[in-house]
C-alpha cells in the first residue's frame, strides 16, 4: 500500500517535472536568506511600502507560468517585534487588493492561506499565501491565478518548497 502511494506521488511530481507550464526550478533570494521552487525565471525588484504604518523596503521576487504568478515578498524590520503586526498588514493589504475572502486558512501560525476574490477589472481569482516570520524579517510567499490554473498540486508545491536559510 505503501509503495502504491510513494509511486503515484512520483508519477504525479513526474508529470509536473514534464508540464512546459511549470518548469520547477529552485530560487533563492538574491540579498534575502530563502529558497523557494518557482515555475519559470524569476526576477528580483524592490519597493518602498508603508505597513502598519512602517515605512519599510520591500524585496520581491516573482515568477509567472500558465497566467498564475508567483512572488515572494520580504521586509526587514529594525524592531522585530513589530513582526506579528506587519504580517497582518500584509493580509490585510493582500485581501484588499483582490476584494477577498478567506476560504481556508491551515492550521499553523504559518500555514497557507486561501482566499478567493476579483482583480479591479472583474476577473475571479484563487490566492494562496503564507506569512512567516524569522528573526527581524517577514516573508509573504504568494501565489495568485484564475481558479482553473492554480490547482491543489501547484500550490503544494510552490508553498511546500520555501524555506528560509
Amino acid at each position: 500500500m505503501l509503495t502504491k502511494k510513494i509511486l503515484s506521488t512520483a508519477a504525479i511530481l513526474m508529470l509536473l517535472a514534464c508540464s512546459p507550464q511549470f518548469d520547477w526550478r529552485e530560487v533563492r533570494g538574491s540579498d534575502v536568506p530563502f529558497r523557494v521552487l518557482m515555475p519559470a525565471k524569476a526576477a528580483s525588484f524592490s519597493r518602498e511600502v508603508q505597513l502598519a504604518g512602517l515605512k519599510l523596503n520591500m524585496q520581491m521576487t516573482a515568477a509567472d507560468a500558465a497566467g498564475v504568478n508567483f512572488a515572494v515578498g520580504s521586509v526587514r524590520l529594525d524592531e522585530p517585534g513589530k513582526a506579528g503586526i506587519v504580517a497582518e498588514a500584509m493580509k490585510d493589504g493582500m485581501l484588499k487588493n483582490v476584494q477577498g475572502q478567506i476560504t481556508k486558512t491551515a492550521d499553523s501560525p504559518d500555514g497557507v492561506v486561501e482566499v478567493q476574490g476579483k482583480l479591479p477589472g472583474g476577473e475571479a481569482v484563487t490566492m494562496a499565501a503564507r506569512f512567516i516570520i524569522k528573526g527581524p524579517r517577514v516573508y509573504q510567499v504568494i501565489a495568485i491565478g484564475p481558479a482553473r490554473q492554480l490547482k491543489q498540486d501547484i500550490i503544494d508545491t510552490y508553498m511546500s518548497s520555501f524555506s528560509t536559510e
